[in-house]
């Protein structure tokens, strides 16, 4: 009988390299990032980045100097405020210039410190708008003046929010008979007072 052939002995599998797999992991994602963009995509983040110079355009220069700007952008920029307005040509091209220098920066934290210029703002726009609604509300429902203590003036004492119970009862007087909204401007100046301070 014919001796049995033992199997070919077969070597293991190495252990794979992690130092080559997270080169090969970098490979493909710098592969991907290189990959080439629609028209339509190239043309929305042209028009983001010439909006963010738009932007620019409108600060005050002593806030731009904050901005920390390349020196070819921020003299572009400041060129572009002495422009007449009238002239669209003129600004038209200046603009589409810093669009072009925006490209060749991150844009990333310029975008952040706008934003960082924008928040007192929105904030204060919405206090107004927050002010706006509880007039309405407390004008419209009488218990709604005491959510509106309860929520925004839980330190105030007794004679605080009898004030503004009365200058309430004053501009409901004054909307039934018609006569000029004196007391309801007067409410939401207090209640905006009262939010504002809640909200600091």
């Amino acid at each position: 009988m014919a001796a049995r052939k033992k199997p070919a002995a077969t070597a293991d599998a190495p252990d794979a390299d992690p130092a080559a797999e997270a080169s090969l992991i970098e490979d493909t994602d710098a592969a991907d990032d290189e990959l080439p963009i629609s028209k339509s995509e190239a043309k929305r983040r042209m028009l983001a980045l010439q909006a963010v110079g738009e932007e620019l355009v409108r600060l005050p220069v002593e806030t731009l100097r904050r901005f920390d700007l390349p020196e070819r952008l921020f003299d572009a920029i400041v060129d572009a405020k002495r422009i007449n307005p009238n002239k669209h040509g003129g600004v038209y091209r200046q603009m589409q210039y810093i669009g072009k220098l925006m490209r060749l920066v991150d844009a990333a934290p310029i975008v952040e410190k706008l934003d960082a210029l924008k928040a007192p703002s929105r904030r204060d726009t919405a206090m107004h708008h927050l002010a706006e609604q509880w007039r309405t509300r407390i004008l419209s429902d009488a218990s709604a003046l005491n959510e509106f203590r309860a929520e925004f003036m839980p330190d105030a004492d007794d004679s605080e929010f009898e004030s503004l119970q009365t200058m309430v009862g004053k501009a409901r007087e004054e909307y039934l008979k018609h006569q000029p909204p004196k007391f309801f401007r007067q409410t939401y100046k207090l209640l905006l007072k009262y939010i504002t301070a809640h909200a600091s």
